[in-house]
């Protein structure tokens, strides 16, 4: 139970909720029923169906619409989306004492499994929470969305402190940011990996889009927390400001050597080498340096392990102990993940690379390790920004051997059109909409040295087709085509 007033000073009343919940077909008895507004319905729409379920109050924002001749105090505020945030906080209570939050375009997911493991690596009870949703020892749970609902969150964390897991490591989206999911978590070491082109569809602009990411630093973590951030990336300069007046030390971490020094230091990440089964790594941090071998693939998985060794240090973990264990972490499910061999031996691998950027980068990864061609399977989701095909398009011509373009969670939009959009800047690959037949094709012509990439759905599970889903792992896929359950 918790007192609304204590969040909210502007009642007419003084209820005492039993929960929280944006959907009304969740609403219990007790519960506060926020009615938000969205881009395709608007939750005042819902309130009759959420007093029928036994609503005690209501949350709506001051542009809503009046609410008259209801028998439950109504709470009007101007920004109601972190006002429900702030009460599911306050609902909840508990939370982890060390709570790292990852935000950028591309390795968040990478970031805080990294992290995680490296603080259970020295002793420290962990958890991540993001895309791939909960990942602990005491609890396991998947999620729909990078950064949930804010009861969601709330409840989640609620229980890992209840289970003595005091270290979170948590994936923060620009939609999450944007939409205020992560007011109210107790955010006291924040990362940056990178920005490039994804969701405007959503944003509008990539100004836009990084202002939503911007305020993890400005807005969500308390002044003088701890800020590590990757100073190769071009908005590394508005972050360093943001940092500045909020009074957040920084750990810098990047390519080459820098004299500068951030607040704390800079990590370096001085040479990287491929070896058979990895990298092989050079990275300096206060003047020691230190060789490490990791079995990760590509480039921008060195990025992303830095990033999350500067989290650790942040959070107390000494250098040395953190260079010790990373040796043994291990890489992300569905990310340039090996889930399967040809007859001819050739490394067949699934990857979320679903932007330009990410598809450059885990092309270029896969080029590093191989001698023979690299092909590649991929396709744009529906719904999502246009844009960004043809430039997919575009380097996936430039960076692969032999493409096939197919589908990808089209949704509503018409399968055919997206795959053209990207066929217009990639005009020597294949089409074949079907992805399982596209997998297919494409393992049926990998030869000994080659390496065939299937991009865009990684991890997941489902293909998302017209207003319903279908059960598809592109992993699962591959391992029917080669004759085996799992490496």
């Amino acid at each position: 139970m918790v007192n609304v007033s204590m969040v909210a000073t502007e009642l007419p009343a003084d209820p005492v909720i039993s929960g929280l919940s944006g959907d009304s077909r969740a609403v219990k008895p007790g519960f506060l029923f926020a009615a938000f507004k969205g881009k395709r319905a608007d939750g005042a729409d819902f309130i009759e169906d959420a007093l029928s379920r036994g609503a005690a109050a209501l949350l709506i924002g001051s542009d809503g619409p009046t609410v008259r001749d209801v028998a439950v105090p109504v709470l009007i505020d101007p920004n109601p989306r972190r006002c429900y945030a702030l009460l599911a906080a306050q609902f909840y209570r508990k939370q982890p004492k060390s709570i790292a939050a990852v935000t950028g375009t591309n390795g968040k997911s990478s970031v805080v499994s990294f992290l995680r493991q490296i603080w259970c690596l020295n002793g420290r009870s962990a958890a991540s929470l993001g895309t791939l949703g909960l990942e602990s020892a005491p609890v396991s749970i998947p999620l729909t969305l990078t950064t949930p609902d804010p009861p969601v969150i709330h409840d989640q964390l609620a229980r890992l402190a209840t289970h003595g897991v005091n270290h979170l490591a948590i994936e923060a989206s620009s939609h999450g940011l944007d939409q205020h999911r992560i007011d109210g978590v107790n955010v006291n070491i924040a990362g940056f990996t990178n920005l490039s082109r994804d969701h405007l569809d959503y944003h509008g602009s990539l100004a836009q889009y990084l202002s939503a990411k911007a305020r993890l630093f400005g807005d969500v973590m308390a002044p003088g927390g701890v800020a590590v951030l990757n100073r190769d990336t071009p908005c590394y300069p508005r972050l360093m400001e943001i940092c500045r007046e909020r009074d957040h030390r920084v750990i810098q971490y990047g390519q080459g050597v820098r004299k500068d020094k951030g607040d704390i230091g800079n990590i370096d990440l001085i040479d990287v080498k491929a070896t058979p089964d990895g990298l092989r790594l050079s990275v300096g941090y206060m003047g020691q340096t230190a060789v490490v071998e990791v079995s990760l693939l590509g480039k921008f998985q060195a990025e992303n392990l830095l990033c999350a060794v500067g989290l650790a240090v942040a959070d107390g973990v000494p250098f040395e102990a953190v260079i010790e264990c990373v040796s043994s972490v291990v890489g992300v499910r569905g990310r340039m993940e090996l889930v399967g061999r040809s007859h001819s031996g050739a490394g067949i691998y699934v990857d979320y690379a679903h932007t330009p950027d990410a598809l450059q980068s885990a092309l270029q990864a896969l080029r590093f390790h191989i001698s023979g061609r690299l092909h590649l399977v991929f396709g744009c989701g529906g719904e999502r920004d246009r844009g960004k095909r043809s430039l997919m398009g575009r380097v996936a011509a430039n960076l692969s051997d032999r493409v096939i373009v197919t589908d990808d969670n089209p949704r509503g939009e018409d399968a055919a059109i997206i795959r053209a959009d990207i066929l217009r800047d990639c005009r020597n690959a294949i089409e074949v909409g079907d992805r399982a037949a596209a997998i297919a094709s494409s393992i049926a012509q990998l030869e000994c040295g080659d390496a065939l990439l299937i991009a865009g759905k990684g991890h997941e599970t489902h293909q998302i087709l017209g207003d319903h889903t279908v059960e598809f792992d592109d992993a699962t896929v591959v391992r029917t085509a080669v004759g085996v359950q799992e490496l």
